[in-house]
């Protein structure tokens, strides 16, 4: 018999059922217009991928029912769960997505969600088979799915991310199905029986990491998520109590919880006000961007071209070098988990963007020598500092024998500290959609976002994103 020791699960599924676009704290809206923004941006990139194109193929031959809206350079229809996954893994293939932040140092930064991408997709998706869903009630479904999801990342024992799950794809399971759940009109028995099924539905293992089955993890935790709404809401059952106990999603996977940092804090403060989220200016993990500013900060405070540089060491703790754990990187998925590549793209190009990460470049001479004078150091005096900050130090050895020694700035660009600007969001929005959608269409997508809670009906927006 199952112990009963907490009530999450109940507490989750009453969060979800009172939430109410009235009582959203402006600020939220604020920042969760900006998610939406990025992570439309991201689909729209991501959809160009060969992990996208080879998922997309796969839908579309499974999934005939043409209801929600696949975005891309040839945009179609498919079922909405299909829909959720195609989206999914494109928002998630380019490691571009938004970080969750931590909030002490043993909820180390891997524990924590890319939290946007898998209530969005679910929240368009299913918005599409409803109706007419105004923009208030898009915000609503997805500002809940973000916080179902964050709290439950938070909540879990780092050792769910440490034994190898990948949080983005076991919770954002949890994040995608409350997202979608809300838009259903789920009651309180139907939304716990879908916290059940979505806790047996959550999967994604960090083996995969560097692969194109990473971006599937965020992909098939929004059409988990959707299934497992779309069958409470047909009388499909599951234990109501499906995160909580012995057998439960917290004890299964992740052998406990700190209950402290979800019981009686859902929505009190919601996490994307505080600690807040990450909105990346490079398409990869952020543990690394703190690293490659400090990187770009010698590169243009030096004026200097890769022929200058004789070697480059980055100094970090494991918190970083463990999940950044490739020495070269032979494609552009390798390529993000790669410091030396990371770096070097920062020295070659001064930037890393889109064009960046292609397999053209990552494979280009320049960049794959540059790659061989660029190595990473365990530093213990680092690791003492904890995780709840990424530390680094870069030393960079010129060919004229100078050493020019930075430390990585803990106010990293694009954290709630030192966050992107509304200029340098859409700049970078126009990055990822320049290839499918003209510069007016970019323009009114990004005042149809941030005047989303005045749209009478989403799908104007679903329409804009997919004008090619």
């Amino acid at each position: 018999m199952q112990s009963r020791e907490h009530h999450i699960t109940k507490e989750v599924a009453r969060f979800i059922e009172q939430m109410d676009f009235n009582r959203l704290p402006a600020e939220a809206l604020r920042i969760g217009k900006r998610c939406v923004l990025d992570g439309l941006g991201l689909i729209l990139a991501g959809s160009r991928q060969q992990c996208t194109r080879i998922v997309r193929e796969f839908s579309l031959k499974n999934g005939h029912e043409p209801e929600s809206t696949v975005f891309g350079n040839e945009p179609t229809k498919m079922p909405a769960m299909f829909a959720a996954l195609v989206n999914g893994t494109a928002g998630h293939a380019m490691d571009w997505d938004d970080t969750q932040l931590s909030t002490t140092p043993d909820r180390i930064f891997g524990l924590l969600t890319h939290p946007t991408i898998p209530p969005l997709v679910a929240s368009l998706a299913v918005a599409e088979t409803c109706g007419t869903v105004s923009g208030k009630e898009f915000m609503t479904a997805f500002l809940a799915g973000f916080e179902v999801e964050c709290k439950i990342a938070e909540a879990i024992s780092p050792e769910h991310y440490k034994k190898g799950f990948h949080t983005s794809g076991t919770v954002g399971t949890f994040g995608a199905a409350a997202a979608a759940a809300k838009l259903l009109g789920l009651n309180r028995d139907q939304l716990r029986y879908m916290l059940g099924i979505a806790a047996s539905m959550a999967s994604g293992i960090r083996v995969n990491f560097g692969t194109m089955t990473k971006p599937l993890h965020v992909g098939r935790a929004a059409q988990n998520g959707v299934s497992a709404a779309l069958l409470a809401h047909g009388g499909f059952a599951g234990d109501p109590d499906g995160l909580d106990g012995s057998w439960g999603f917290f004890q299964v996977f992740g052998r406990g919880l700190d209950a402290k940092r979800i019981a009686g804090k859902l929505g009190n403060p919601h996490t994307i006000i505080e600690p807040g989220v990450a909105i990346k200016p490079y398409p990869c993990g952020c543990l690394t961007h703190p690293s490659m500013d400090a990187m770009r900060t010698v590169v243009l405070e030096n004026n200097l071209k890769p022929d200058d540089i004789k070697e480059v060491v980055l100094y970090a703790g494991y918190n970083i070098l463990n999940p950044i754990r490739y020495t070269s990187a032979e494609d552009e998925l390798q390529a993000k988990f790669c410091m030396p590549f990371l770096l070097a793209a920062i020295a070659v190009s001064g930037k890393a963007g889109v064009r960046e990460f292609t397999p053209q470049f990552v494979r280009a001479p320049k960049v794959q020598g540059l790659m061989q004078r660029i190595r990473t150091e365990f530093d213990p005096a680092i690791e003492a500092k904890g995780h709840d900050k990424m530390h680094s130090r870069i030393e960079v050895i010129l060919t004229n024998g100078r050493k020019v020694v930075l430390d990585a700035d803990e106010r990293y660009r694009g954290g709630p500290q030192n966050p992107l600007s509304d200029d340098e969001l859409i700049e970078k929005f126009a990055d990822c959609s320049q290839s499918i959608l003209s510069q007016d269409t970019r323009s009114a997508v990004v005042e149809a976002v941030f005047g989303l809670e005045n749209m009478a009906d989403v799908r104007r927006l679903i329409d804009l994103a997919t004008t090619v």
